[in-house]
């Protein structure tokens, strides 16, 4: 139903392009615009039974005229004396003298607004009023909006109102009705109404279950379609069982972990010996071992006669697996190549030459291995890391390298399995989710800002003593809005000031690549003592040698962020702090940065972050190359998300590309709600 927003009564050209900022261009996306809260006016009181403070809806008669009072210039109070079957109290309004004429003693209205006493005198302040019997404001739930400039929440709620009463018929149902009848929903005119202007909350719950359902069964559908397309009907390589490998893992300089790593491995094992195409989330906290899981892989790979590539989202990242994977394999018969932006152009021909011409076993790299010019001899095995860098598209073009090689993504954001199916709906999860034996817990504290000089005195201790510290800022220069600490003015204070005997280094997302990179190597190489940072630093390069990271205004990270924050500490043999100072005093503030000091869980933590912040600022699905979720919440909404997966596989299993006739309405849902995404620019 794409009628233009501009056409319907009461927008007009003007209020058109206002509402075009919130994303609403038709008459549907209006009727799908959905209130971020609501003003439960609906439950009536009486005087009596009111506390200080709360905010209710009665039922009172005018006893007395309108009162204006002027205690200072520029303000007005206009007080009109009311009173209900329990006691008598006054309406009180700031600056509105135009309201003194709206009011007939002995007329009964209802009000809804926050009650105050003054002395002995009850108030009911800047009400909402109307006639008794009308219940338009009163009495009934009110949709609360997210609004722009020059819209109001009463101009939104005209307007939606109209549009639901004129086109709310043209609304067609596209879920089977042997879903709804499944499910107990509410059908979809229901669903729409009720989630606008619901009678009471039985039917706005239900109306929100309807929406939420609706919108992660498409998604899920949508994501598990392109699953069935890209993936999994294709037909894989068959590698050989590898004797070998049980060798391979006997002379690993460690032992492996037997729930995770070990698990996670037969995991793919199972997979590769499989002739169908393998495609594999690698998900494990900071430090869990993935890149062994990759090695092992690698090596089958290999030993079935193919070749193997990594893709990395940064050169120091690169260059970093390329080292300890090169080490991994010395002794055997592999060659390992880096293939970067930096290099030249004649060790870059060499190197594309080799890899065609099968020279090269393993190539790794950045987005420089999916350029058009790199052709593989015969690629069996595609490993992409840091999956949330990179997109579906570009995961699709390195898998292209080969005849539908085997793909895993690896990535040390720990998200829980649920949500995991939904950001990478198109892949199969593994979960490493032990950390290797011997690994020392870094030890987290929480501390407000007049700590700041201890701190300072501490980390001048552990840098005599040889050790390394990252100092992370969350913004780049001053801000006039935010009073955070700025990387580049913390970093001038160290390097003038407090540290000025040492070696100071600045590191943020504004600085070119080889920039960047080079400030990483000296860091690397011990010689940066300090290294300040924006949070670019959260994936990087392995620093044995850093052992403490300090984090300013840590209030304004994520927990998940903060966790992977401190991941960047304790990889080597020293004993690592992370110090987290925050400069808030608000509640939940401090409850997050307790469960950081109790916690070294990343999927813990994750779970607490959604229940804290919500998933909006968990993560934005937007980031994940997803299409926006407009109603369903992934925290609250967990038990419909998993009745939604299970009724997605139920779906897929029984009718793959939706061609049967009861399912043709939900596959144009889904394609549009994909249609907008690059990323899935090929799904129809």
């Amino acid at each position: 139903m794409a009628v233009n927003i501009q056409y319907l009564k009461g927008v007009g050209p003007k209020r058109a392009s206002r509402l075009r900022k919130l994303n609403i261009n038709t008459v549907e996306d209006l009727m799908y615009f959905i209130p971020r809260d609501y003003d439960d006016r609906s439950k009536f009181k009486t005087l009596r039974e009111c506390m200080i403070g709360e905010k209710v809806s009665l039922e009172v008669e005018i006893i007395g005229k309108a009162n204006i009072l002027r205690p200072r210039r520029n303000l007005s109070i206009i007080k009109v004396p009311v009173k209900d079957s329990s006691h008598n109290a006054y309406l009180v309004w700031f600056n509105q003298e135009y309201l003194k004429d709206k009011f007939i003693v002995g007329e009964k209205i209802i009000v809804n607004g926050k009650i105050n006493k003054v002395g002995m005198e009850i108030q009911i302040m800047s009400p909402v009023f109307e006639k008794s019997g009308t219940m338009d404001k009163v009495g009934r739930i009110t949709p609360i909006y997210s609004l722009t400039e020059g819209l109001t929440n009463n101009e939104i709620i005209k307007i939606i109102d109209y549009s639901i009463k004129e086109y709310i018929d043209q609304i067609r149902e596209f879920l089977p009705q042997e879903i709804i009848n499944k499910y107990d929903l509410m059908d979809i005119r229901g669903a729409i109404t009720n989630v606008h202007f619901p009678m009471n909350s039985v039917l706005l719950e239900k109306a929100r279950k309807r929406l939420s359902f609706q919108e992660l069964l498409t998604l899920q559908m949508g994501l598990f379609i392109i699953k069935n397309r890209n993936f999994t009907n294709n037909k894989g390589i068959r590698f050989n069982k590898t004797i070998e490998i049980n060798d391979f893992i006997q002379k690993l300089p460690f032992k492996l972990t037997n729930y995770s790593q070990i698990k996670v491995f037969k995991e793919i094992e199972a997979d590769m010996e499989n002739d169908i195409q393998m495609n594999r989330l690698v998900q494990g906290d900071v430090g869990s071992g993935k890149t062994i899981i990759a090695v092992l892989a690698m090596f089958k790979a290999i030993s079935s006669g193919y070749q193997a590539v990594m893709m990395a989202p940064t050169e120091i990242l690169a260059s970093q697996h390329f080292e300890s994977i090169r080490k991994f394999f010395s002794g055997y018969n592999i060659r390992t190549e880096l293939l970067v932006g930096s290099l030249s152009p004649k060790a870059k021909e060499e190197i594309l030459l080799d890899l065609k011409e099968g020279r090269i076993d393993i190539l790794i790299g950045t987005h420089a291995v999916i350029q058009e010019n790199v052709e593989f001899n015969r690629l069996g095995l595609a490993i992409t890391d840091e999956q949330h860098r990179f997109g579906v598209k570009q995961r699709a073009i390195l898998s292209q390298k080969g005849n539908n090689p085997d793909v895993i993504v690896m990535t040390a954001t720990p998200i829980p399995r649920t949500l995991a199916l939904i950001l990478y709906g198109d892949l199969d999860v593994s979960i490493i989710d032990e950390l290797p034996p011997g690994r020392k817990e870094i030890e987290t504290y929480a501390v407000g800002p007049e700590m700041i000089e201890r701190i300072n005195n501490f980390i001048r201790k552990q840098i005599l003593e040889s050790r390394q510290a990252y100092i992370v800022c969350p913004l780049i220069e001053e801000s006039e809005t935010l009073t955070v600490n700025a990387a580049e003015e913390l970093y001038k204070d160290f390097k003038d000031n407090i540290f000025k005997e040492f070696k100071v280094g600045l590191l943020h997302g504004k600085m070119k690549p080889k920039e960047k990179d080079l400030v990483m190597e000296e860091f690397k190489n011990h010689k940066i003592d300090i290294l300040v940072s924006t949070t670019v630093i959260e994936v990087g390069v392995n620093v044995p040698n850093s052992n403490i990271m300090v984090i300013y205004n840590a209030e304004r990270f994520g927990l998940a962020q903060l966790h992977q924050l401190r991941g960047r500490v304790g990889r080597g043999e020293h004993q690592s702090y992370c110090i987290l100072i925050n400069e808030s005093n608000n509640q939940i503030s401090r409850e997050r940065m307790r469960v950081l000091q109790n916690s070294t869980d990343g999927f813990k933590i994750s779970e607490k972050d959604l229940e804290l912040r919500g998933p909006g600022e968990f993560f934005g699905t937007r980031q994940h190359g997803l299409p926006e979720l407009k109603v369903a919440n992934l925290f609250t909404d967990m038990d419909i998300l998993k009745v939604a997966q299970k009724e997605a596989i139920n779906i897929v299993n029984q009718d793959p590309n939706l061609e049967l006739e009861k399912y043709r309405e939900l596959k144009k849902k889904i394609q549009e709600m994909f249609s907008n995404l690059r990323e899935y620019s090929t799904f129809n």
